[in-house]
C-alpha cells in the first residue's frame, strides 16, 4: 500500500471543525497520526513572503518516506480577507468592512493550517478539499459465485427436475440460463433435463433428432437440427 492509499483511507470527520463554509482538521490530530503511520516524517517552516497589495503568504513542506511535497497558504482573516501589515477596509452591500492588521498568532495559526493542507497532499483529510463526505474506500470485488454438478439421482437432480417441469411453458433455453446461474451444465445434462420434461422426445425416430442444446459461457443457446 502506498503512502497516499494509507493515509487517505484514514476517515477524519470526527477531528474536523466548521468556520463558515469551510472545514478544518486539528493540525495536533493530523500530525500525530501521520507520524504514527511514518514515523520518520519531518517538516519544514519555510519563508513566510508579503506582498503589499496581497499580504503575508505561509509556505512549508513535509517529508514523508523520501518524498518532499510543498503548500502555500494566506494569512486570513474570519471573514477569509487576506489580512496586510496594517488594516484596510473594503466596500460590501451591507457597507463598509475592516480587516485587522496581522499578528504574530494569526501568522502562526495559519502556518499550522497550511502544514495540515501540505498533509493532505500525501493523502490524510484530502477528501475535505474536495468537498466530500466520507473517505474514498477500495471497490469490493465481485463475488465469485461457485457453481455445483448436478448429478442425476440426487435430491438435487429432483428438485431441478420438479422446477424444469413446472415452468416447461418457458422454454428449454431459458430453463437452462436460469440453471446455469447455480449449477454446471454439459450437452448431455441438458439432454437429460428435456427428455424428462418433454418424454416423448425419446420416442422419436432417429431421422428426426432433437435440435442440438449448447452451454457457452453458461448460456444456453439453442441449435436447429439439420435436415438429412
Amino acid at each position: 500500500m502506498t503512502t497516499f492509499e494509507k493515509l487517505s483511507a484514514i476517515n477524519v470527520n470526527n477531528h474536523v471543525e466548521k468556520k463558515k463554509d469551510l472545514s478544518y482538521l486539528s493540525w495536533a490530530w493530523a500530525w500525530s497520526e501521520v507520524k504514527k503511520a511514518f514515523p520518520d516524517t519531518r517538516y519544514d517552516i519555510k519563508e513566510i513572503d508579503y506582498d503589499e497589495a496581497l499580504g503575508f503568504m505561509c509556505h512549508t513542506s513535509v517529508t514523508i518516506e523520501g518524498e518532499t511535497l510543498d503548500m502555500w497558504l494566506p494569512v486570513m482573516d474570519g471573514a477569509n480577507k487576506s489580512m496586510k501589515k496594517t488594516e484596510y477596509t473594503y466596500e460590501t452591500k451591507y457597507g463598509q468592512k475592516t480587516v485587522e492588521a496581522a499578528t504574530m498568532f494569526d501568522i502562526n495559526k495559519t502556518i499550522m493550517r497550511c502544514l495540515v493542507k501540505n498533509l493532505a497532499m500525501f493523502g490524510l483529510g484530502i477528501y475535505i478539499y474536495a468537498g466530500e463526505d466520507l473517505p474514498e474506500t477500495p471497490p469490493t470485488p465481485p463475488k465469485v459465485v461457485e457453481l455445483s454438478k448436478l448429478v442425476q439421482g440426487t435430491e438435487a437432480w429432483s428438485k431441478v427436475i420438479s422446477y424444469a417441469t413446472a415452468n416447461k411453458n418457458l422454454g428449454i433455453a431459458t430453463i437452462v440460463q436460469q440453471l446455469s446461474r447455480k449449477y454446471v451444465l454439459d450437452t448431455e445434462t441438458i439432454a437429460k433435463i428435456e427428455s424428462e420434461i418433454n418424454p416423448s422426445l425419446a420416442a422419436k425416430p432417429e431421422h428426426e433428432p432433437t435440435p442440438e442444446i449448447v452451454v457457452e459461457g453458461q448460456v444456453a443457446q439453442i441449435k436447429p437440427s439439420k435436415k438429412k
